[in-house]
């Protein structure tokens, strides 16, 4: 089992934390935007919600649903910097790291490939758009 198999099943362990599903819609956005570029949205997530040393709206920056990556964010406690500190280590008073960033957005992927295996394996052509930052 390597790290963060081994981290995903410490957060399993959390009541709070195992609540979190993807519902249909989201499942949907996984499967048809597919999985590279839901991963392109993670990173983007990141880094302005959450790599700022002081981000915005701290703490309520996530929403609770409407995109696979906020929900997976709350599953594995990568919603806020309180919750990186105390879950992955990462102190609240500094920018994030590009490789912190990268390893969020990997925390998140794996969740994401848990929750629904196969889905977005594949995706259709790249939506284009803005994204809710």
């Amino acid at each position: 089992m390597d790290e963060i198999d081994t981290l995903l099943e410490r957060l399993r362990g959390s009541s709070f934390r195992r609540r979190f599903h993807l519902q249909p819609a989201e499942r949907d956005y996984l499967e048809d935007r597919g999985r590279a570029t839901v991963s392109r949205h993670a990173r983007e997530f990141i880094a302005h919600r959450l790599a700022p040393a002081e981000p915005p709206h701290e703490g309520r920056q996530t929403p609770w649903r409407g995109h696979p990556v906020f929900v997976a964010q709350h599953a594995t406690a990568t919603c806020c910097r309180s919750c990186l500190a105390r879950w992955h280590g990462i102190e609240a008073d500094r920018a994030l790291s590009e490789a912190e960033q990268a390893r969020v957005t990997e925390v998140i992927m794996a969740w994401l490939a848990r929750e629904a295996p196969g889905a977005g394996e594949q995706g259709s052509a790249p939506q284009q758009g803005t994204l809710p930052l």
